[in-house]
């Protein structure tokens, strides 16, 4: 793509692919550079809701989307032990003006992957160090090779090389909460066909979630627990099925039946970063996790990822080298301030989930208002909003 500038990709997780597919879609010239040998993920469901689905929608992503989707229509919320708590329609409705879908992460991955042209994604090239020099920046990677860019975007997760390189030092902040993931083959689940949308056991300390992925073909599990010790970041070390098993002894049958019914399960480690005070510099900048990592209890990591993605790719749409700069600080200040309000009402739900209520009439007063209070995550449309800001800018 002569003329156009070059943009450097750290990291082929979803948000990085999608940055790729969209740059790419207006023409722009990225690759992405991701560590893994293969692109593989840890099986886990991942929720794609409407502020997500209707940019994907938008660079020709639905149908696939659809093909490996199970599509969200509400969320059923219960007591522990099984007494249903009323509210009104979840937020990742149709109401919101785009489906909502629950994907299978590997199978949403590859959906990405396989939409890009060959040669966009190099794969097996971990960066180590990255500098800027005048209007380019240099990427040397542990394989060797290195790499020139005009541009780079930092998507390399909670763990990034790239906020290391451009001068911040986050720390994780602990949830107390540790989780369990697990995949059940839907046969082993007598009840599984009736789960359409996601099922949401809430009790004192902990919550049990469930919802279908990969067509209906699994149920994914992820059982939120307290935890007093240090958790792995990682979503795959190895769980004690029995432990779980205790932290949910006497709960609904349901949620008893799917533990039993687990081959294996993997603990994962909850943990968000207190919003960072920039994310850009001149030619280099972060997103996703890289950026704003966040815990899952409004199903937005995924989502807020995605949006980075297109305003990264709205706002450098026909840019040149001189406004880089600009462009990258318009993305960072429509971002940092959306994402930190995100983050912060994860956290606020995880709370609420796991909170004393056990009387099912408070429990959903309480819920009705936090739905209430938090229509504004699902109905945001990225695209618009970076639109709106570029044409105020000037530019």
């Amino acid at each position: 793509m002569p003329g156009s500038l070059h943009i450097v990709i750290v990291g082929g997780g979803i948000g990085g692919l999608t940055a790729a597919l969209a740059l790419r879609a207006r023409g722009l010239d990225a690759t992405v550079f991701e560590q893994a040998e293969v692109l593989r993920e840890i099986g886990a469901g991942v929720s794609i809701h409407p502020n997500a689905a209707r940019l994907l929608k938008r660079i020709g992503l639905d149908d696939r989307l659809r093909k490996i989707g199970s599509p969200i229509s509400g969320i059923t919320l219960r007591t522990s032990q099984g007494n249903a708590i009323t509210t009104p329609a979840g937020p990742a409705t149709p109401a919101f003006g785009d489906q909502g879908y629950n994907v299978h992460r590997a199978d949403f991955l590859n959906l990405l992957f396989a939409a890009l042209p060959k040669g966009t994604v190099a794969l097996g090239h971990r960066c180590i160090q990255l500098g800027e020099d005048g209007d380019r920046v240099h990427l040397s990677f542990a394989n060797g090779a290195s790499a020139d860019a005009d541009v780079v975007i930092g998507a390399d997760g909670i763990r990034s090389v790239v906020q290391r390189g451009i001068g911040l030092h986050s720390r994780p902040t602990s949830e107390g909460i540790m989780a369990y993931r697990g995949l059940i083959p839907a046969e082993r689940l007598a009840w599984a066909d009736d789960l359409k949308d996601p099922a949401l056991w809430l009790g004192s300390g902990r919550s049990f979630l469930l919802y279908p992925v990969a067509g209906g073909r699994l149920i994914n599990m992820v059982a939120f627990v307290p935890t007093d010790t240090e958790s792995e970041e990682s979503w795959s070390a190895p769980g004690d099925l029995k432990a779980l098993a205790l932290e949910y002894a006497g709960w609904d049958k349901p949620v008893r039946d799917t533990i039993n019914s687990l081959d294996e399960t993997f603990r994962w480690g909850i943990y968000d970063r207190a919003p960072l005070p920039y994310w850009s510099t001149s030619r280099i900048t972060l997103m996703g996790d890289a950026a704003h990592p966040m815990v899952p209890h409004v199903g937005q990591g995924a989502g807020q990822s995605i949006e980075d993605a297109i305003t990264l790719a709205v706002l450098l749409e026909g840019c040149t080298a001189v406004d880089v700069a600009g462009r990258l600080k318009l993305y960072e200040a429509l971002r940092l301030a959306r994402t930190s309000q995100v983050q912060a009402l994860a956290r606020a739900a995880g709370k609420l989930y796991r909170s004393e209520h056990e009387n099912p009439s408070e429990k959903a007063a309480r819920l009705r208002e936090w739905m209430a209070q938090g229509k504004w995550v699902y109905e945001h449309d990225a695209e618009k909003a970076a639109r709106d800001a570029l044409s105020n800018s000037g530019h």
